[in-house]
């Protein structure tokens, strides 16, 4: 899901993760931020006060407070402003959260997007060599090698299958089988649904291919899968803002199922590049986004409004969570065994719920048709889940 219009900031390879660290005085000394790792950041509508300019390398803390009216976004970008490092999402007037990232030295930016539009609020941002390791060491290094050589063969999976299932399920649309179509929209939306927080950190990808159509930018363009999901679901002219839907030409047709095509296949370009990598503090983070994306798209019912197709969302958000922390699953063992054992157990509860409304491979319940104590089961059960899991990125990290 993509909740954010296509600007160089609509990265995203991590979120909001709601952890108890240390934060230091917005007019702290730059040499006490540095030396706790632990930075502050205030957005306002105007502005993006970071405590520090300069910090070392090795785990920071970003503690994002929304001092301003409207909901923010905060950003750590990479030298060229545009590959995005991490990023924190949804931050609501008054609130705070943390952003763990595990920082090379070099050239950054930092930005804040108030209102989660335009190119946001930007300043340079230094980390300079702090002499010591950036990660973890010995066995310990070893593991999240393996880890992240796993979990990027799972994305090239994942993705390989979207590009199949992509490219059938456009020449159903653009040849009028709107049957077929129908059938394939939200099984193959499922690949990409695992994988989006890497989607995400790739350019407009994630707009482009996955943009709703209530947080379309007046004067945007509007393509990707909801757009076609609108016209295989006409809507009522109750549901479309009080007028008769459009149903897209012939040729409106095949420009929309092209553009997911030459997009998807893009994405596919990325992660098969061999300078591809996913951080396992990303994947960590990527964990936390995931289920993120479930509290406020799936659970809501809002991301597949035409379709009501959000329990193969709700179960592929889910998929990708648990097979994110399992890659890393041995380190978290070994640094908090009790954490282990609450993701565990609250990833086969949150699951036992989604087996009682289907699967992948038989179907779901149209979203539409669960009661309201179903709904409030299922968010809850995410809530529960949400809490171990924003620890994730500090057990792995050590931060």
């Amino acid at each position: 899901m993509s909740h954010r219009p296509t600007a160089a900031l609509t990265l995203a390879a991590a979120l909001v993760l709601p952890l108890a660290a240390a934060c230091v005085p917005n007019d702290a000394p730059a040499d006490d931020a540095t030396a706790a790792g632990a930075i502050t950041v205030s957005s306002t509508a105007d502005a993006c006060d970071v405590s520090t300019t300069e910090a070392a390398s090795g785990p920071l803390t970003f503690t994002v407070t929304n001092d301003g009216q409207d909901v923010t976004e905060f950003y750590l970008l990479g030298e060229d402003g545009l590959r995005v490092v991490s990023e924190v999402e949804n931050i609501g007037p008054g609130l705070s959260r943390d952003l763990v990232v595990q920082a090379r030295p070099g050239t950054y930016w930092t930005a804040c997007k108030p209102g989660m539009v335009g190119d946001g609020i930007r300043a340079k941002f230094t980390v300079t060599d702090s002499g010591a390791d950036t990660g973890p060491t010995g066995d310990t290094a070893e593991q999240l090698a393996a880890a992240e050589a796993s979990y990027v063969a799972y994305v090239k999976d994942q993705v390989g299958a979207l590009v199949a299932g992509t490219q059938e399920f456009a020449d159903a649309y653009a040849a009028g089988d709107d049957a077929t179509a129908r059938d394939l929209y939200a099984a193959t939306r499922v690949h990409w649904e695992r994988v989006e927080p890497v989607a995400e950190s790739f350019g407009d990808l994630d707009p482009l291919l996955d943009l709703r159509e209530a947080d379309l930018e007046d004067g945007a363009t509007w393509t990707g899968w909801h757009l076609v999901e609108k016209d295989l679901w006409q809507p009522t002219p109750e549901a479309n803002g009080g007028v008769a839907y459009t149903p897209l030409t012939p040729e409106q047709r095949q420009a929309a199922a092209d553009d997911i095509v030459a997009n998807t296949a893009k994405l596919q370009e990325q992660v098969t590049d061999p300078a591809f990598t996913f951080e396992a503090f990303q994947i960590a983070n990527g964990a936390k986004e995931l289920l993120d994306e479930v509290a406020t798209g799936k659970v809501t019912g809002e991301e597949e409004i035409w379709s009501h197709t959000d329990l193969w969302d709700f179960q592929a958000n889910v998929d990708g969570a648990r097979v994110a922390y399992e890659v890393l699953s041995d380190v978290v063992q070994e640094r908090d065994a009790d954490l282990a054992d609450a993701l565990d157990e609250r990833f086969a509860e949150l699951q036992d719920l989604l087996t009682a409304q289907g699967s992948v491979e038989s179907g779901f319940t149209s979203y539409d048709q669960l009661t309201e104590d179903q709904v409030k089961d299922l968010a809850a059960a995410v809530d529960a889940l949400s809490e171990p899991l924003s620890r994730l990125t500090t057990t792995v990290t050590g931060a």
